[in-house]
């Protein structure tokens, strides 16, 4: 299940990140610096998507192995380990006690593989709102290229 979750938050970043990538070029590329801003927080919330989905994969997997006798307890217990919260108590059957582990490490391994991304995210941003902020400061368009 680890892989599986690995390939699919890896897939989901992708696929995330090169849409991202492709809409704000032309955003930029045709002054569109709101626009830049209104995809960047879609692009947050997809990610954000992304790691639910993790939670909700894993709490399916507990559940077809019959770790646990309901959907909703594995659901959250997964989502408690993903977080590294540690909410819930480990409530694993003996033998299956270091599953919290791996999806804590799960869990840990796609937030810091997303942070990453969102720094990478934040550098077409940040462009888009110099170049708006420039320009309702009517700085010259030679000046904003300089800048850039």
């Amino acid at each position: 299940m680890l892989v599986v979750v690995m390939i699919f938050h890896g897939i989901a970043l992708l696929q995330i990140a090169k849409r991202y990538e492709v809409k704000t070029f032309l955003y930029l590329s045709e002054k569109r610096y709101s626009s830049v801003a209104i995809c960047f927080y879609i692009s947050v919330f997809c990610l954000f998507l992304a790691h639910l989905a993790e939670i909700v994969i894993w709490g399916f997997a507990i559940y077809l192995f019959h770790l646990l006798p309901n959907l909703g307890d594995s659901i959250l217990f997964s989502g408690s380990t993903y977080t590294a919260m540690g909410f819930m108590e480990d409530i694993l059957p003996s033998g299956w006690k270091m599953l919290a582990v791996i999806i804590a490490f799960s869990g840990m391994f796609a937030f810091a593989w997303t942070a990453s991304i969102m720094i990478t995210m934040t550098k077409n941003y940040r462009q888009a709102y110099t170049r708006l902020h420039m320009e309702k400061l009517k700085i010259s368009p030679e000046v904003i290229d300089r800048f850039n």
